[in-house]
């Protein structure tokens, strides 16, 4: 029991939430448009938290034998750091992991497209390859991309893009131009939550050469970038707004995810140690969650 207890805190349940919100966002529209399938979403989900969780057991062995993770690190001890998990048994855990998201990844798949869309099924074969591939290659490997400052590119694609326009072709097998602004900003949101855990290990990152996009523009600049990418998130959803109206008040119940947003980049302002970043990463993540949730039931009614 005491041993599950560290995998359960390896796997970082609170990512999870964030890693499936374009999901649901894009569910929403599909629902919207007459193309909902619940077998789909379920599979979705399944898919999308196994790599997140194969992306946290990575990052953990990543970090864990480069030795990034050290007593200089601001936020929760990872399981390799403190020893709880060893090399050897996280490199294990990350093999079955790979495997559970393939298996996952063909169900979704086969189910979504069967026989009938043969072409769109190997456009996401290999999409879920490059899924799996980046969910390693972020801190594991000498090219890892998260030591090159390329997580943020990663991220937005991934999380956005990917995720909101991937998962509504699963349903649609078309692309529709009302989730693309959508994904947009959930991609610059999503990527805002990298860039604030970024900000929060500048000092540590730096000193074992792991030259995230924060360690690159420094504290000063990084900053600016969190304030541009989450208002220009912001600014996309409201033009999408007016874009998309359909005179249901109920299409502008995003708004209210913006107040913490808001609140959010006030308080930004005013950090001065690394440290104090640690808690607002959950606030932005969950609005991150409420406004894909909100935007997206705001056009069921």
């Amino acid at each position: 029991m005491k041993n599950l207890k560290y995998w359960i805190s390896a796997m970082r349940l609170r990512t999870l939430p964030l890693s499936i919100s374009g999901i649901i966002l894009a569910s929403c529209f599909a629902e919207y448009n007459g193309f909902f399938d619940i077998k789909i979403f379920v599979f979705a989900i399944l898919t999308t938290l196994s790599y997140q969780i194969l992306s946290n057991l990575a990052n953990d062995y990543g970090d864990g034998v480069k030795g990034t993770d050290n007593e200089e690190r601001i936020g929760p001890k990872r399981a390799i750091q403190s020893g709880n998990i060893t090399e050897d048994q996280m490199f294990k855990a990350i093999r079955f992991n790979i495997l559970i998201s393939i298996v996952l990844t063909v169900g979704l798949i086969f189910y979504a497209f069967g026989s009938k869309h043969f072409f769109l099924a190997i456009l996401f074969f290999i999409l879920g390859g490059l899924a799996v591939g980046a969910a390693i290659k972020y801190t594991v490997g000498q090219s890892a991309y998260g030591y090159k400052g390329q997580g943020d590119i990663f991220v937005f694609l991934f999380f956005g893009l990917v995720s909101v326009i991937g998962c509504y072709v699963l349903y649609a097998k078309r692309i529709d131009h009302l989730v693309v602004l959508p994904a947009i900003s959930v991609g610059l949101l999503s990527t805002a939550v990298l860039n604030l855990n970024n900000m929060r290990d500048i000092n540590s990152d730096l000193k074992s050469n792991k030259m995230t996009l924060a360690v690159k523009l420094g504290a000063s600049k990084a900053k600016r970038y969190h304030y541009t990418i989450i208002l220009l998130a912001m600014f996309i959803a409201v033009v999408f707004a007016i874009l998309y109206f359909t005179g249901s008040f109920y299409n502008l119940l995003f708004l209210i995810a913006f107040i913490p947003l808001g609140l959010h980049l006030k308080r930004i302002k005013t950090i001065t140690n690394p440290k104090d970043y640690d808690p607002e990463l959950k606030k932005v993540a969950l609005s991150t969650v409420l406004f894909c949730i909100l935007l997206g039931i705001g056009y069921l009614f």
